[in-house]
């Protein structure tokens, strides 16, 4: 049932802590990057989040985006909608946390697939996580395992495959899915490339029991000594695709010339368009936030809602998005939006949906309308003109 645009009352400071969510928000705020949300977590934190999805026993998947990534997300909308999907999406490259800077959200640090496995095996070994290999070649996954389970005695790997090199319409999916399931493991790390592990994740993750699956390109490779990585200061300097070029020219030249033409233009422009240009702020968020019937919880948002304003109002967002009610933002009143609002809009979407709710944009400003479009979301996110608040009654 569809009612008129609700009024606003502002509730008193007691109820405000009535409805405030027993879990704290997140210290650092989401940054999007030409479209795709990054959490900003260190390598710590994201060992600590993967750990924590363990433990719940819900499917999840990890993504670790880097430059390549961004640039055939663009033009690949499966793949897009699959990194605004992620449970957890990490920064798996140097020049992504120097625009991170330039958006005005910088991310702590690179977050490398082939640096966050290996440190995560160890705690695997230690907790007694169950882990599956699935992917690179037989060779190369079949003495992975031997080297980790050298290296950690204590390590269960539950089970190890590498299915014939197919596409991803001409995989045995079934005799996957049924490995990973009699092996009953808790993370699948999954080595296909990109996009074809990411897409083989999001179609399957779902059906096969496991609480994380996590695509790790060529980082099973790395673990079998088969590839040898950059030295660290390449890596810490961000010039790790340099050795990675020297290795494989004739593959990598013209797809890291395409990808460096493509990004360097589109967060240019990115950073042009939702750059403030001396804008005054204003709050992100005001206190007028309400409840209409008993399962939609209702705010206007209300000036910028770039970094700065969401950090003043930082106590009102966390009472946004509270995975108990539906959420409806009025966004009627946005003047300005950056890449921080936009992730942070994506974000409580997610968090909605794997919650079963919903999260609708009421009345998005023009600004805020433009701002998303140019970043592909509007198809990712709910707008509604008209309040669907349903009749709960």
């Amino acid at each position: 049932m569809i009612f008129p645009a609700p009024t606003f009352h502002r509730q008193t400071a007691a109820q405000r802590r009535r409805f405030r969510p027993a879990a704290p928000a997140p210290a650092r705020w989401p940054v999007a990057i030409l479209g795709v949300p990054f959490d900003s977590v260190t390598i710590d934190s994201a060992i600590a989040r993967i750990a924590d999805m363990i433990a719940s026993r819900r499917p999840a998947y990890v993504v670790t985006p880097n430059v390549d990534f961004l640039v055939q997300a663009r033009r690949d909308a499966e793949l897009r909608r699959i990194l605004l999907e992620a449970h957890l999406v990490l920064c798996d490259g140097q020049p992504l946390v120097w625009a991170s800077r330039w958006l005005g959200n910088p991310l702590p640090e690179r977050v490398a697939g082939a640096d966050l496995v290996p440190r995560f095996i160890a705690l695997a070994a230690q907790r007694g996580f169950r882990l599956f290999l699935l992917g690179a070649t037989p060779e190369a996954n079949s003495r992975a395992v031997a080297r980790l389970q050298e290296r950690h005695p204590g390590l269960v790997v539950a089970g190890h495959y590498s299915p014939p090199f197919r596409s991803l319409e001409e995989m045995d999916n079934a005799e996957i899915v049924r490995r990973i399931q009699a092996a009953r493991p808790d993370v699948v790390l999954v080595s296909f490339g990109c996009p074809k592990q990411e897409k083989w994740i999001a179609r399957n993750y779902g059906s096969l029991g496991v609480p994380v699956c996590i695509g790790v390109g060529a980082t099973i490779d790395f673990l079998a000594g088969q590839v040898r990585r950059a030295p660290r200061w390449m890596q810490r300097s961000g010039l790790e695709w340099i050795y990675r070029l020297a290795q494989e020219p004739r593959r990598l030249f013209r797809r890291y010339a395409v990808d460096l033409r493509i990004f360097s233009e589109a967060i240019f422009a990115q950073w042009w368009r939702m750059h403030r240009w001396g804008k005054p702020g204003a709050s992100a968020v005001s206190d007028a936030i309400t409840w209409s019937g008993p399962r939609w919880q209702v705010a206007r948002v209300t000036g910028h809602l770039d970094r700065p304003a969401i950090e003043r109002a930082a106590d009102a967002w966390r009472e946004i998005g509270d995975r108990q009610h539906d959420c409806l933002l009025d966004l009627a009143e946005v003047d300005f939006i950056d890449s921080t609002g936009a992730a942070l809009l994506v974000a409580r979407q997610k968090q909605q949906h794997q919650a079963g709710r919903r999260l609708v944009l009421f009345r998005p400003s023009e600004p805020v309308r433009r701002s998303l479009g140019r970043m592909n979301l509007l198809s990712f996110l709910e707008l509604a003109e008209s309040t669907p608040v349903r009749d709960a009654a």
